[in-house]
């Protein structure tokens, strides 16, 4: 069909002419509501993105001479995050002669994962840079599992 007939054909409906392919020879045209094609296109785009899951990267901050409530409360942050299908990078912050004591930071990092073992596993071990001593948990899925056969 020629431009102009399709052109012509497009007005007697009160539709709009879409080139679909122009890659085909001859270049492959359609009359449709370009207005709700669009629509349509930006709906499904919405809801590919509302389905894809994003892996966020949440810190928790711990200092060395952290007091026990104070860790606990850490823990459960973490484990949270966990749950939320977050990772989790953990740092202990050292300030002024802190530093020469990093064992003190590991020993806290290892508590830390022993405690959140169901819900996290380590996907980074300790890393050193400046004042930080940091491990990165990624969520396993098993506590999640677990709830679903109680339901």
């Amino acid at each position: 069909m020629s431009l102009e007939d399709a052109l012509k054909l497009a007005r007697q409906q009160d539709l709009d002419l879409v080139e679909v392919a122009s890659n085909a020879d001859p270049p492959v045209c359609r009359l449709l509501d370009f207005g709700r094609l669009r629509y349509l296109q930006a709906k499904k785009e919405r809801e590919a993105q509302r389905a894809r899951k994003t892996s966020l990267l949440r810190e928790v901050r711990v200092r060395p001479r952290i007091g026990e409530h104070d860790m606990n409360a850490k823990v459960r942050k973490v484990r949270e995050l966990l749950r939320d299908g977050s990772k989790v990078k953990v740092s202990v912050m050292f300030r002024g002669r802190e530093i020469t004591h990093p064992e003190l930071g590991l020993q806290l990092l290892k508590r830390i994962t022993e405690e959140i073992e169901e819900e996290g596993k380590l996907e980074k071990p300790p890393t050193r840079s400046d004042r930080f001593l940091s491990i990165i948990l990624a969520p396993t899925g098993r506590k999640r599992e677990k709830v679903k056969e109680e339901a």
